[in-house]
């Protein structure tokens, strides 16, 4: 059995058998005990390293999947579970790195879901396990990061201290008696280099926990014992050994890292525990000073510049370290000797700008350049600028222009010297955290932004001849930073210049163009209008939109493609802001984005590229289909279904919502056959399974209904669906999807269809309301409600809903009817919502038979909770959701919504008109004139006089 199943992990490494041996793989995770086949292979000494990996991963993604279901309950037999969390730590300990980073990683997701109350002997594990091996240490430590670095994100809660207190109790003092002995174990081994790199490797992971275990609180053990850390902390930020030096200038070893981790610990005390630590900082700013002053240029010692520039920039908020950098001869030093070494661009800046511009681009603008010196400089100078503005910028601008003079001698060869001048310019004239949406907002009032710009950037924007690209960066860069402040003219002027840029041959600029064009258009002034007018951009649009698809597409291969997502995202933004403008040239933006969809299929590399990608799908979609909703769906059903039979997981969220739009911009035609061959293969299970496809595939299917429904009925779909409907209702997860099906399918087809299932549907409701109740899953319960008793036009009534309850079990209607449905009918909150529970409240008072005779006093309350529903706010407000902007989206794998084709909800009952009262009293009205005063009597007999006065009100 193991044999065949390290045949099968050997083939899953073969890129020409892995798509088959995968699939046999999660048939074979179907049978009992795989998980522990798969350890018994990591673990076996006789098989090859290749499949041990193979395995460890294979074991870690089965763990992903399998662990507990969206409740949070265990997937796996309970022995199974208690064997894994038996065995796992000390097999991990036992492994070579690689496959010890696998089984960490499904350490991590157990944790995640059992530590510490389901795992509570976890601890106890680690530390039993701990010696004066740094080879073991180092396993059982990794772990310990593993788990406990999931505490650094987390809000404070009662939970999450009593978790760390729980840890701190069993492995605090332990922890600390190992950082003291390994302190020796260095010193002993400092000759022996293999030795030496162990040690260092645990004293790499020790620093990790440290800011791990302290930070949410200073540990108490850590408090007593602090003067004890900070010695060995400020040994190790000034100690050196030849033999952990690496050869190459470029990457970071050892040594770096351990210093650049003691940085990153040294500032979270600053910020946070400056009671216990404040009278030890002085010593290490006299380190961090001398080593920041003698430290190379080389790149392998950037993260350490860029953690130490974070130190010093946190201690420059503390007012009695802050002043002894206020001093103009201090502060001058500081820009000469710290600051301009670091803002200077390095020859490694402009090898990066030729040769990878992709990842120059991303770092200098996504802030993945964090760990930049050029990031981490400014940011101290900034700070020292929040501090003492008028100094900071006075020594700021003297060196500004300085540069700028160095430049204006010879601008061919001194153009650095204006890069650095700008630089420090946008440093200190910034204020504030620049936002996503409008970039910087506050600036410094002792500059000028406008007339920096105007007298040394413009002119770069202008002429070609002889300025260094990097300099024209400079200036968009600068346009990009300060869109805020840059005024709605002079946008108008500069937008033709962006527009130009995007025919650089440089693809830094162009990029650059790209992105600043694309801000620019989604930027808007105080009133919320948008900056940049749409009407300037529209007759501009479709060479525009034809220069960058080229620029997209000049590499055809799969991977050149998607590599800029920016390019993407500026087409995405052309067409939402040109909206239907885009209809005369349909045809030539359809073939492009045809055309790219089949090629990134082929091997889907960028996730931010596709998603931008599918969102300008949206907007095209949205704007040109309702023209020519046809062509649209003739055009784009084959690659789509392609993408479906090649089984391209990334992207079949995305196309099942675009499929869905399609089908929503031309809501009264039928279905095509095309769309009709689609419906069997969205019901088969296994497209279930992903977590990520479920919301597309509810919005496609109930997208697929109204249109369909003929053909739903005579090939029995509709149990299919209803099927759906249980699984999706059995999760927290899903019930919000599963009603959004069922309130579909309830709108689409007659009680004549529904009536045999509906005693079921009702039954499987009640059981989740009686086992598993959540607040959600009771407003979406009272939404249906309402939506099938609204829904007279299709033969549906309250007293048919009544008698279906009924059938679950005698006498069930009326409380439920009381405590979910009156009760929490008040919280429903957007107004559809609350306007088909109007709907539905008025409809029973006027033709339920069942609350006129055997409901006697549910009439009354009914009423009572519609003037209620009339007259008062909901209980609970409700923020609708806005234009969201796409900067910090967690992209891959899961559902993304796209934005550019949100569903809007389609009203069904245009025919109350805009005022809903008077339509409420029309309706009553009307009801009392057909049952011979019935209602007015009523109204007589089961309100009281306040309720009385105010429904007569509506109906006079």
């Amino acid at each position: 059995m193991a044999e065949a199943l390290g045949a099968l992990l050997e083939a899953s490494l073969d890129p020409r058998r892995n798509k088959e041996a995968e699939n046999v793989l999660r048939q074979e995770e179907q049978k009992p005990g795989f998980s522990l086949q798969l350890l018994q292979i990591t673990a076996s000494e006789s098989s090859p390293n290749h499949i041990r990996l193979a395995s460890a991963l294979c074991f870690k993604n089965f763990i992903k999947r399998n662990w507990t279901n969206e409740d949070g309950n265990y997937k796996l037999p309970m022995e199974e579970v208690a064997t894994i969390k038996r065995e796992l730590i000390t097999l991990m300990i036992s492994m070579p790195p690689g496959i010890q980073a696998q089984l960490g990683d499904a350490v991590s997701v157990i944790a995640d879901s059992d530590f510490w109350e389901r795992w509570d002997t976890l601890v106890d594990d680690l530390v039993s396990k701990l010696s004066n091996d740094p080879a073991t240490n180092i396993g059982v430590l990794q772990v310990a990061h593993s788990i406990f670095k999931r505490w650094r994100p987390l809000f404070q809660s009662n939970e999450l201290y009593v978790e760390i207190n729980h840890v701190l109790g069993k492995f605090g003092t332990p922890f600390l008696s190992l950082f003291e002995s390994l302190d020796a174990y260095i010193e002993a081994n400092k000759d022996n280099k293999e030795n030496l790199t162990k040690g260092f490797t645990q004293l790499n992971l020790m620093i990790k926990l440290f800011y791990d275990l302290s930070c949410h609180d200073l540990p108490p053990m850590f408090e007593d014992n602090i003067s004890a850390i900070a010695s060995i902390w400020l040994k190790y930020l000034t100690y050196d050994n030849q033999l952990l030096h690496t050869d190459d200038d470029t990457e970071a070893g050892l040594l770096e890292y351990v210093r650049a981790g003691i940085f990153e610990v040294l500032t979270l005390y600053v910020q946070k525990y400056l009671d216990a630590f404040g009278p030890l900082v002085g010593q290490f700013i006299q380190s961090s000073w001398g080593f920041l002053t003698t430290i190379g240029q080389e790149t392998k010692y950037d993260i350490l510049v860029s953690r130490a520039l974070h130190f010093l920039t946190s201690v420059a908020s503390m007012p009695e370290h802050a002043a002894s950098f206020q001093a103009d001869e201090t502060l001058g030093q500081i820009i000469e000797k710290v600051i301009l070494p670091n803002v200077s661009l390095r020859e490694s800046d402009e090898e990066l700008f030729e040769d990878e511009p992709i990842e120059f681009i991303r770092r200098d603008l996504e802030g993945s350049d964090s760990e930049t010196r050029r990031r981490a400089a400014t940011d101290f100078l900034r700070r020292l600028a929040e501090k003492f503005e008028e100094s900071v910028t006075k020594v700021t601008l003297k060196y500004t222009e300085h540069y700028l003079g160095e430049y204006a001698k010879d601008p061919a060869s001194n153009w650095k010297s204006k890069d650095t001048a700008t630089y420090l310019f946008s440093a200190i004239a910034a204020k504030g955290v620049a936002t996503s949406t409008h970039g910087v907002t506050a600036t410094n009032n002792l500059v000028s932004i406008t007339d920096f710009f105007s007298q040394n950037l413009a002119s770069d924007l202008v002429t070609d001849a002889g300025i260094h690209p990097i300099l024209k960066v400079d200036a968009i860069k600068y346009l990009y930073n300060f869109r805020s402040i840059i005024t709605k003219d002079q946008w108008q002027g500069v937008l033709p210049v962006l527009v130009n840029h995007l025919a650089s041959s440089n693809y830094v600029v162009y990029t650059y163009a790209a992105i600043a064009l694309e801000r620019a258009l989604f930027l808007t002034d105080a009133q919320g209008q948008p900056v940049i007018a749409p009407t300037q951009i529209t007759p501009l649009a479709k060479d525009l939109l034809e220069h960058i698809f080229k620029l997209i597409q000049s590499d055809p291969a799969p991977q050149k493609v998607q590599e800029n997502e920016f390019l993407m995202r500026c087409v995405m933004r052309v067409l939402v802001v040109i909206k239907d403008g885009v209809v005369p040239f349909t045809d030539t933006v359809l073939e492009r984005l045809v055309t790219i969809t089949q090629v990134i299929a082929t091997n889907p590399s960028n996730p931010r590229f596709y998603y931008f990608h599918f969102e300008a799908m949206g907007a095209f979609i949205r704007y040109a289909a309702p023209a020519t909703p046809d062509k649209l769906e003739q055009a784009l059903y084959t690659p789509f279904a392609s993408i479906l039979q090649g089984d391209v997981q990334e992207f079949m969220p995305y196309v099942f919502q675009l499929f869905a739009a399609l089908l929503e911009a031309n809501p009264s035609a039928t279905l095509p056959t095309y769309y009709q061959e689609l419906i069997a293969p969205i019901l088969m299970p296994v497209m279930w399974e992903s977590r990520g496809n479920t919301p597309a595939l509810v919005r496609l299917l109930s997208s697929i209904i109204p249109r369909g429904s003929q053909y739903i009925l005579e090939h029995n779909q509709v149990e299919p669906i209803l099927g759906i409907f249980q699984k999706l209702v059995s999760t927290k997860a899903n019930e919000g999807y599963a009603f959004d099906l069922l309130e579909t399918v309830v709108s689409n087809f007659p009680p004549a269809v529904l009536e045999q299932y509906f005693v079921m549907i009702m039954q499987i409701i009640m059981q989740r309301l009686q086992n598993s109740k959540t607040e959600h899953l009771s407003l979406r319960f009272v939404r249906f409600y309402h939506c099938v008793t609204a829904h007279d036009d299709k033969g549906y009534s309250p007293d048919f809903i009544m008698q279906e309850t009924e059938k679950v079990q005698q006498g069930l209607f009326t409380p439920v009817y009381l405590k979910v449905i009156l009760e929490e009918t008040q919280k429903l909150a957007r107004p559809l919502e609350r306007k088909t529970a109007v709907i539905s409240l008025t409809k029973t008072l006027a033709n339920s038979e069942a609350f006129a005779t055997r409901y006697v006093k549910g009439w009354g309350f009914t009423c009572n909770t519609l003037l209620k529903l009339l007259e008062l706010p909901p209980a609970v407000a409700h923020k609708d959701d806005v234009e969201v902007d796409i900067e910090e989206m967690s992209f891959g794998v899961g559902f993304t919504p796209l934005n550019t084709i949100r569903a809007n909800p389609r009203d069904p009952w245009p025919e109350t008109g805009p005022d809903l009262k008077a339509w409420v009293g029309t309706y009553l009205k009307e009801a009392d004139k057909r049952h011979n005063g019935r209602i007015s009597q009523f109204a007589q007999e089961r309100l009281d006089d306040q309720a009385r006065a105010l429904l007569g009100s509506y109906i006079s």
